[in-house]
């Protein structure tokens, strides 16, 4: 599972890793099972849940900005099915550029996704957001409006649609992932 800790930017690999052993040291399991996500990956999972009408409505606004990168993303993909796990458009969640990671809990051989259950006294989703903070990184579990649990990243801003422009965004994400098939 380390393999998904490739590609992360050196200042939040080192942490993730650290932030890992750490949680090792308290007895938590935590397993990386995403770290770098390409647009096209980010686009399949805004896309769940997604109305056609708000789809091509996004597509629509996307291209006429000029960010014809980004909504060829969210077109290539198709729809989707499953249940809403992200509002952040291809681009915009710190997963595509290297400074988010998503782990579960492991315990007795089985991931656990339970954020209230305690093994040993511990909830390994608290282990995990308590030493993410100590390493000023920015844990989901502690978001308000969409909590996150698995989900850690460098930065406290929200996305990176917070720091660049559309177009800066389609730019980069067109640079970094244009290889890839949607």
């Amino acid at each position: 599972m380390i393999q998904h800790l490739h590609g992360l930017s050196p200042v939040f690999r080192d942490k993730a890793e650290t932030l890992l052993s750490n949680c090792i040291e308290r007895g938590v399991i935590m397993c990386p099972y995403e770290g770098v996500r390409s647009p096209f990956g980010q686009a399949r999972y805004w896309r769940r849940s997604r109305t056609d009408e708000e789809t091509w409505k996004e597509i629509r606004r996307l291209e006429e900005s000029g960010a014809s990168f980004l909504a060829h993303c969210i077109e290539s993909v198709g729809p989707q099915e499953g249940k809403q796990v992200t509002n952040a458009l291809p681009g915009y969640s710190w997963h595509q550029w290297g400074e988010a990671l998503d782990c579960f809990w492991w315990v007795n051989n089985e991931m656990v996704w339970d954020t209230e259950l305690l093994v040993d006294g511990l909830n390994g989703y608290a282990v995990y957001g308590e030493e993410a903070k100590k390493l000023g990184l920015d844990c989901g579990l502690y978001w308000s409006s969409f909590v996150d649990a698995p989900h850690v990243q460098l930065r406290s801003t929200a996305g990176p649609h917070h720091l660049y422009s559309l177009q800066e965004i389609n730019d980069e994400m067109e640079r970094l992932f244009k290889e890839e098939i949607g």
